[in-house]
């Protein structure tokens, strides 16, 4: 045999196998995105059921099933790679969910509007607010107080949904004001993160330079 053959079996070398797809910042199409959109097309189907059937164990498994679906778009974008697009669609849904379901349970008597009009209120301002100092080149940087705010929003809702407590007024209504009282303490702590990012001199170059959790924007 000659010293020069050359072996069939060793010819090529293995193809390595990549796992999940990983998409740039730029992406819009991305699977994270694509459950993001069916939760806000999903939210008027929400809405309706509670105006039809108040607090029912249908509607209290559709709207489970709708919230539990934000941790799984924000498990999606952690694999695949955050998305400028998905940082803003993914906190906007989370508003019109939890929105559109408390001012259905206003309007349908479950719950009294004044907690709703705060949660309100400050989800829209805070919105504002984020958006007028990112044009100013200043950047607010995700808290995880604000996932236990979506969370505790989420519970007071599916409290207002469940069957058995339809008629404990009491415990629905300490359900809205705990996750009102929340909203409205994570919307102090990004105001004072705001003006303190606005004043790097203040603050130190340490306030300017922290990196924004990508994985979720939520406010």
């Amino acid at each position: 045999m000659s010293n020069g053959a050359i072996n069939p079996g060793a010819s090529a070398s293995p193809v390595p196998v990549t796992g999940a797809t990983t998409f740039g910042p730029s992406a819009l199409l991305t699977p994270a995105n694509g459950i993001t959109v069916l939760r806000l097309l999903a939210t008027p189907i929400m809405i309706a059921l509670i105006m039809l059937w108040g607090a029912s164990w249908f509607t209290f498994v559709f709207g489970g099933l709708l919230a539990m679906s934000d941790g799984v778009d924000g498990w999606l974008a952690r694999r695949q790679g955050t998305t400028t697009s998905g940082a803003f669609l993914d906190p906007l849904a989370d508003k019109v969910v939890v929105l559109g379901a408390l001012v259905a349970l206003v309007a349908k008597g479950i719950v009294w509007w004044l907690p709703v009009a705060l949660i309100a209120a400050r989800e829209v301002a805070m919105s504002v607010y984020r958006s007028v100092v990112g044009r100013h080149g200043v950047s607010i940087p995700a808290r995880t107080t604000a996932k236990v705010k979506t969370l505790l929003q989420d519970v007071a809702i599916g409290l207002c949904l469940a069957p058995p407590l339809a008629d404990h007024k009491s415990v629905l209504s300490t359900a809205i004001w705990v996750a009102t009282a929340m909203t409205l303490f994570t919307g102090g702590q990004y105001f004072l993160d705001g003006r303190r990012a606005a004043r790097p001199s203040e603050a130190g170059t340490d306030a300017t330079s922290d990196p924004v959790d990508g994985t979720s924007s939520a406010a």
